[in-house]
């Protein structure tokens, strides 16, 4: 794929980001690498090398900080540009950011919550809670691989992509699904959708801007970018 000059791409991302009225981010384990997490698919991936037979080592996820592609998704909330966030990471980081949690669905759990399997109640795993005010058990909000996406998020998910007017990936190879269908609906319904990931994706002949670089590149620049256009 040829892509045009990286100003060029940065600069109609900035444009679009000023022109929606109802902009969502899609994120996934690829934002949160320049936080030091491994992603999945990358070169140096979990399930990469693991394909190869390599260790995977193990991280403390409590140590790490969300980095200036998490800070630039702020930005956005903070000019009143972001309408929903949808992430598949569990890292926590977002919220750590200061995303408000009304604004994000984070469809595969988060490390940091427990899940009343009564009420579907979120509570702090730092409450050290095993049992929830309405007398459900409280278990890990992660969702671990056939188990059945927590409904609320994946029905707002749609809700909003069904809205949106421009749909932004942000370090997701879209291929865990049902998770990665979302961009479909956004696409059907007219959006504009926007790939930032440095690996291939199952939409990158349909996407209408296409970014290779990292998150952390892209951005903070188009956050910089969107601010003038505001400001103008």
């Amino acid at each position: 794929m040829v892509l045009p000059d990286f100003d060029q791409r940065i600069k109609t991302l900035a444009q679009w980001m000023f022109e929606s009225k109802h902009m969502v981010v899609f994120t996934g384990a690829g934002i949160s690498t320049e936080s030091g997490l491994p992603d999945f698919r990358g070169p140096d991936g979990i399930w990469t090398r693991q394909a190869k037979g390599l260790p995977t080592p193990m991280r403390d996820w409590t140590s790490v900080e969300p980095n200036v592609g998490h800070m630039a998704i702020v930005e956005l909330q903070e000019l009143g540009k972001l309408s929903f966030l949808i992430s598949q990471n569990v890292d926590n980081l977002h919220l750590q950011s200061g995303i408000r949690p009304d604004l994000l669905a984070e469809l595969h759990g988060n490390i940091a919550k427990l899940r009343c399997t009564r009420c579907q109640a979120k509570v702090d795993k730092s409450t050290g809670l095993d049992a929830c005010s309405c007398g459900g058990k409280l278990v890990t909000s992660v969702v671990n691989f056939g188990e059945s996406l927590p409904q609320k998020e994946l029905s707002a998910s749609h809700w909003h992509s069904q809205k949106c007017d421009l749909f932004v990936v942000a370090g997701s190879s879209l291929v865990v699904t049902p998770a990665a269908d979302i961009p479909r609906v956004a696409l059907q319904s007219g959006a504009r959708l926007v790939i930032i990931n440095r690996g291939e994706t199952p939409f990158d002949r349909v996407t209408h801007l296409r970014f290779e670089e990292s998150t952390g590149e892209v951005l903070p620049l188009a956050v910089a970018q969107l601010k003038q256009l505001m400001n103008a």
